[in-house]
């Protein structure tokens, strides 16, 4: 299951955007630094407008959507790399993430106090930057006392590792993440050991005052954390956290038409969590009977065998051959029956690269 982890300076609303994304409200808010001591964690149903329609075509009542767990790690503050605050906790929470989501504080409140003063998203960026940088600046260093020597002796394994870290440490000296160094895929792979934490994917959240956030082009804050995002080719998602954790207690109708009062088109909830995975490169395939319609994840260029696995290990194992039709194909067919007299549905084998949306019936034995 996709892990995404939010992280931030104590007092930018991550547990109140997580109290949203998780649609309860049993994470304790408070008005202090590091009030979340421990990571909250929460399993978070993908939004999917497909399993609906689908469910009512195959006369199933039970829907199951894909999942993303969420973790709220405690507040990181200068020092954090060197163990300050709630420090090795909020790295080792935040070292077991797929993807990091980056709350930035874009809202001025005299009752919410910022742990820095004034409010400014490049500082406070700069400033989770800089303790993610150092941590694996030191996971570098250490690394590299134990292979200089092996690299030294003519092993060609080491020496193509040396030449990754000797390309990670002057980045990370520059505090810079090391996900902007551009290796290849060989490289790729060494680096991955290393579980660096700037290697992760980020999604910056701007989060904004409910009044700010249909004209948050015009928020000079918001266009800070833009800014830093294009930088970095990262994605920028501008949220109300805490008009998200208000919606909590509407209906989805409700919800719905609340938003659209704000000229709002979706919740930013929904927003991050398909920016979650677009930025993993992630994708689902739908399975759909009488039993269930349900959403599966799976990265982007599976093959079917991959993909059976991603439903039981068996069915990989013992797999014959996907039955596949496209969702739309499917819906205008309106039935499984109608869809094979008219041609539409196809047999794939274990090779074959699935593709988003994806109807498949896995044929398998065992």
């Amino acid at each position: 299951m996709l892990r995404a982890g939010f992280v931030g300076l104590p007092n930018v609303g991550k547990t109140t955007l997580f109290n949203a994304v998780t649609a309860q409200s049993s994470a304790l808010i408070a008005n202090y630094a590091f009030s979340t001591s421990k990571p909250n964690v929460g399993v978070v149903a993908v939004p999917d407008e497909r399993l609906e329609p689908l469910a009512k075509l195959v006369k199933t009542d039970v829907i199951v959507p894909a999942s993303v767990e969420f973790v709220d790690i405690a507040g990181l503050v200068r020092g954090s790399s060197q163990g300050e605050g709630m420090g090795n906790q909020f790295l080792h929470a935040i070292r077991e993430t797929d993807t990091i989501v980056s709350v930035v504080r874009c809202f001025e409140s005299d009752s919410v106090v910022h742990v820095d003063g004034a409010i400014d998203p490049r500082r406070d960026i700069e400033t989770i930057q800089i303790e993610l940088a150092l941590a694996d600046l030191a996971t570098v260093e250490r690394r590299r006392e134990r292979v200089q020597k092996t690299a030294k002796g003519g092993d060609k394994a080491a020496r193509a590792e040396l030449a990754v870290l000797d390309q990670l440490q002057p980045v990370l000296e520059e505090f810079q993440p090391a996900r902007s160094l551009a290796l290849n895929d060989d490289e790729q792979a060494i680096a991955r050991n290393y579980f660096l934490l700037t290697m992760k994917p980020t999604i910056y959240a701007a989060n904004v005052n409910e009044a700010d956030l249909n004209l948050s082009g015009d928020n000079a804050h918001v266009a800070a954390v833009r800014s830093v995002a294009a930088q970095e080719g990262a994605e920028c998602v501008v949220i109300c956290a805490q008009l998200e954790a208000d919606l909590v207690d509407l209906s989805p109708s409700e919800r719905m038409e609340y938003l659209e009062s704000l000229s709002v088109k979706s919740s930013g909830v929904d927003q991050l969590i398909k920016s979650a995975y677009r930025v993993l490169g992630l994708m689902s395939f739908l399975t759909a009977g009488e039993k269930e319609a349900r959403a599966w994840t799976i990265p982007q260029g599976s093959r079917a065998q991959e993909a059976a696995g991603a439903i039981h290990s068996d069915i990989a194992r013992g797999f014959i051959r996907a039955e596949i039709i496209g969702y739309e194909d499917l819906l205008r067919a309106g039935s499984y029956a109608a869809a094979r007299d008219q041609g539409l549905l196809r047999l794939e084998g274990k090779d074959y690269i699935m593709q988003e949306g994806d109807v498949v019936h896995f044929r398998f034995n065992v």
